[in-house]
């Protein structure tokens, strides 16, 4: 028999709308729904609960900007080239913007893309920025309409352009960027994002097709929810999540000491980093209830595609590290992914597949009709009945040091310096402590990892 819910326009005349909840730094074990006990995000969980919650969803490259721009293209780093938080697209570039602007739909960005130049012209019609790091925060209408209200943002700006870093307070220093925002809640950057959004979608009309993508800033550092939202955890009381060690292991500390000593960090300031963390992102939450609340207000819902995911990981602790720029360990390459689809196919489920940020822009196209460009990588979500086995035996993310690529159960860091290369049983091993790389016994399943990184490589 036909299945009516399993064919994304299926008997419809008006196009669907497309909902793009983009976070930074989001680590995708820190959602209610995906088993975290202390956090409180009730819209996000709602949403996975018309929707599919894929709990083995990973960035291409755990990076701010080269991320972004796999999302837009719906390719690899190595295809498009923006390898660092300054590249840019070629002109002319194809992105599902573009593609859906040339199919007649309406197209706005809100918020956070760090694109260079900041109001590069990758498909949207109307561009409303909230930047945060380099030439964009000059530029960007968020900080324009700050400077209007006679506020300066400068905890951000210590925490972000190093000229000012080097002036810091000890206390930024002790907190690890830990502290109530300087910026009260109706001008601090997750508000505004989420009014924008809300205003956008507020003119939405049936029989147009419209796509809006939301860059929320958060919950990327520096940890600065606004009062009163700093006080919804309590440091003394919020747990450290799993993946903590007393100190930073040799292998990682070699690599690079982080953004902040990571030798330095404690258990303490850990917590109030969790914390802080945390309330970011329930702020981040109450936004997406008032942008979905709009789209149910305006008889929208039902007939948009929403997607909330985020850029990359933060290892919040794990290995007793903050923010990114190490291996590439679970906490940072994998990114939480909830997809609600239109008409609620699929709800309530979740999935353990291997999936990619690259599958999520094949599946915006696929669920608006519109076809893929010859140089995209992913493979479309949701188009089949419940139950469907991954089109992905492993997945592969790229960074500046080598690649990850992993299956169901084992996963392989090959590093450019072969000597700092590593394996890990995920299943015997979930905190990747344990690299077994020289073992014997694994040898087999790294030469098939291996096999999977050579057939990308010559595939791509």
């Amino acid at each position: 028999l036909l299945c009516l819910f399993c064919l994304p326009r299926a008997f419809s005349d008006d196009p669907v709308n497309v909902l793009i909840l983009y976070a930074d730094e989001y680590r995708a074990d820190c959602i209610g729904v995906a088993g975290n006990g202390t956090i409180e995000t009730p819209n996000l969980d709602a949403l996975a609960g018309d929707g599919v919650l894929y709990r083995n969803s990973y960035c291409v490259w755990p990076v701010c900007t080269p991320s972004r721009l796999s999302l837009m293209t719906g390719q690899y780093v190595k295809q498009h080239g923006g390898r660092s938080n300054r590249s840019t697209l070629l002109p002319g570039t194809p992105t599902y913007a573009t593609i859906l602007r040339d199919a007649g739909y309406e197209t706005t960005a809100v918020g956070k893309m760090h694109f260079t130049p900041a109001y590069q012209d990758v498909g949207f019609d109307r561009m409303l920025l909230s930047e945060q790091n380099g030439r964009g925060r000059n530029v960007d209408d968020y900080h324009r309409d700050l400077k209007a209200a006679g506020i300066l943002n400068s905890r951000d700006l210590i925490d972000q352009e190093r000229q000012y870093r080097k002036d810091a307070p000890q206390s930024y220093w002790d907190s690890f960027g830990a502290h109530v925002s300087d910026v009260p809640d109706e001008h601090h950057i997750t508000t505004w994002t989420g009014d924008r959004a809300v205003e956008t979608v507020s003119g939405w009309t049936t029989g147009q097709g419209n796509l809006l993508m939301v860059g929320f800033l958060k919950p990327h550092h520096p940890f600065d929810p606004p009062a009163p939202w700093h006080e919804r955890y309590d440091p003394e009381t919020t747990p450290i999540l799993p993946g903590w060690t007393d100190s930073v292991p040799r292998h990682d500390y070699r690599r690079g000491r982080g953004y902040f000593d990571n030798a330095t960090l404690t258990e303490a300031a850990l917590k109030k980093v969790t914390a802080y963390y945390y309330a970011t992102i329930t702020h981040i939450d109450h936004h997406v209830g008032r942008i979905v609340g709009e789209l149910k207000a305006k008889g929208l819902y039902e007939n948009t595609l929403i997607i909330f995911t985020a850029d990359h990981g933060e290892y919040l602790g794990f290995h007793h590290m903050l923010l990114k720029g190490n291996s590439m360990y679970e906490s940072l390459a994998k990114v939480p992914l909830i997809i609600k689809y239109p008409k609620q196919r699929h709800a309530g489920e979740q999935t353990d597949e291997l999936v990619n940020t690259l599958d999520v822009t094949s599946t915006i196209l696929s669920e608006t009709g519109q076809s893929e460009t010859v140089n995209m990588r992913g493979d479309a979500l949701g188009v089949a009945a419940a139950g469907r086995v991954s089109p992905r035996n492993v997945v592969i993310v790229e960074d500046r040091t080598g690649l990850m690529v992993r299956n169901a159960r084992y996963k392989l860091l090959l590093d450019r310096n072969d000597s700092r290369s590593q394996f890990f049983d995920l299943e015997e091993d979930p905190y990747e402590l344990d690299n077994r790389i020289y073992d014997e016994y694994y040898a087999s399943a790294i030469s098939d990892l291996k096999e999977a990184v050579l057939a990308w490589q010559l595939n791509e």
